[in-house]
């Protein structure tokens, strides 16, 4: 394995392993540094394995619920442990994958912790063995960890944080969730559905705080209807661990109130992995426990770049991988390069219902200054939906009145993750009503309510 490189990449979740999958095809010699598993927390920790958990719940709901179907099953049950196995089997599968595309495009991979050296310097320590490496372009792509609060630390058995709530040996009968942002509500939604009792709490005062208020409220509508407790301007003061269970202390609205939980998982956001770098030394910038960068990733140091969740929010492994992209086209200096968006960027939550969105919300888009058009369409009225047995929900699309020109899309409903894409690509096209208008969508496919959406904005609405 060599020791001089081109381009040099710390981390291989989605930003890192991209990026360097993106630098092997524009012909640098390429290699990645990895302390743990290939593709990283999104991927081992995070996106892809709580997926499947979340899989396991909705096939759960579907069972208690077959003879709206015609049909009938004795007997409904579920292991925990086998729930969990499959989960770490796909997260596994799809590590040995990043394993695969390494390989194929020439990567080499370094095991070890990374240390900055040195200008296009890198110490990689491995098991008491340090490794010294060369390069002359280094992309941080260290990723971030679960944020802590003074007084709420975890203590990884009565205290969780994301990691331990992704393998339970058992379901806990009472759980509290810290924070209804999307880690918080896809926990309390998986744990909910599988029969825990379950309180979110939330500090702000509603819950998904960053979706559009409509969103927001009719989430905790369908959330309380599905038993789960849901507490906001609210917060938890101290938890008291003893013998295996946690006593909160929660503050809502000035009233002071204990309540006991088997278990607590805190998702009240992250911070970046900025510590042990050497980041300091070469004088490349922190602020709030994030690397400042321009749009290109650039930190202002010399072939020292750095891109994903370590540079700060929106923390999504799609954004980071186009992060990466852009980064290392800078690098190799294609033309035409462009730095990302990130009112572009959709975000999607998979919860039941799901919740998806792109843009700006109705209330940021007023606060901005524009004059709006506002359309809804709800899934009540889509023949798809009605057909699936999941009619709840809608669709809410904010248009600028002059120009017609797509502000925002929100939506709650089934498979509004995999719809929200439609939004995504017509506001990236800068695509008018005019155009979603006359655009021509399938029937039946819930898509369908998108375009009824727009045509409502628009007073056109055909089915409702």
């Amino acid at each position: 394995m060599a020791s001089s490189y081109d381009l040099v990449v710390v981390g291989t979740g989605p930003g890192g392993y991209v990026a360097a999958i993106r630098a092997s095809q524009l012909g640098m010699k390429t290699a990645v540094v990895e302390r743990s598993e290939l593709g990283g927390i999104c991927l081992n920790w995070g996106c892809i394995p709580t997926k499947a958990l979340l899989r396991t719940s909705e096939i759960y709901d579907h069972l208690q619920h077959l003879d709206d179907f015609g049909l009938s099953a004795d007997n409904v049950s579920f292991d925990i442990s086998k729930i969990v196995k499959r989960s770490r089997k796909v997260a596994g599968q799809l590590s040995s994958g990043i394993s695969f595309l390494m390989k194929k495009n020439k990567i080499d991979v370094i095991v070890g912790t990374a240390r900055l050296a040195g200008k296009g310097k890198l110490s990689v320590e491995n098991d008491g063995k340090t490794q010294d490496v060369t390069a002359k372009h280094i992309v941080l792509a260290t990723g971030a960890r679960a944020r802590t609060l003074p007084g709420l630390e975890p203590d990884g058995e009565t205290v969780w944080t994301y990691r331990e709530a992704m393998v339970p040996k058992e379901m806990p009968k009472k759980l509290l969730v810290i924070g209804s942002g999307a880690i918080g509500i896809e926990f309390a939604s998986f744990y909910n559905t599988m029969g825990a009792d379950v309180t979110v709490v939330e500090v702000m005062d509603r819950i998904l705080p960053v979706e559009d208020e409509d969103v927001s409220a009719f989430a905790l509508k369908a959330f309380k209807k599905q038993g789960m407790k849901l507490v906001t301007s609210a917060k938890v003061a101290a938890l008291d661990v003893n013998g295996g269970a946690a006593t909160a202390t929660l503050e809502v609205k000035g009233k002071s109130s204990k309540e006991t939980f088997d278990k607590v998982i805190l998702a009240v956001g992250i911070t970046g992995n900025v510590e042990d770098l050497g980041l300091e030394d070469l004088g490349v910038k922190v602020d709030r426990g994030h690397v400042v960068v321009d749009g290109y990733g650039r930190t202002g140091i010399d072939g020292i770049y750095a891109i994903g969740d370590l540079t700060g929010p929106p923390w999504l492994a799609h954004k980071a991988s186009h992060e990466g992209i852009s980064c290392v086209e800078m690098i190799a200096g294609l033309k035409d390069v462009h730095p990302l968006d990130t009112s572009n960027i959709p975000g999607c939550t998979y919860c039941r219902p799901q919740v998806a969105s792109v843009g700006m919300t109705e209330a940021k888009a007023k606060e901005a200054g524009y004059e709006v058009r506002v359309g809804t369409f709800p899934f009540q009225g889509n023949g798809k939906a009605i057909a699936l047995g999941e009619p709840d929900g809608f669709i809410k699309t904010v248009f600028e009145k002059k120009t017609g020109e797509l502000l925002g899309a929100h939506m709650i409903g089934p498979e509004v993750t995999e719809l929200i894409q439609g939004y995504t690509v017509a506001r990236q096209l800068e695509t008018t009503e005019a155009e979603l208008m006359q655009a021509v969508f399938p029937h039946p496919t819930l898509s369908e309510a998108m375009h009824e959406s727009v045509l409502d904005a628009f007073g056109r609405v055909l089915h409702i």
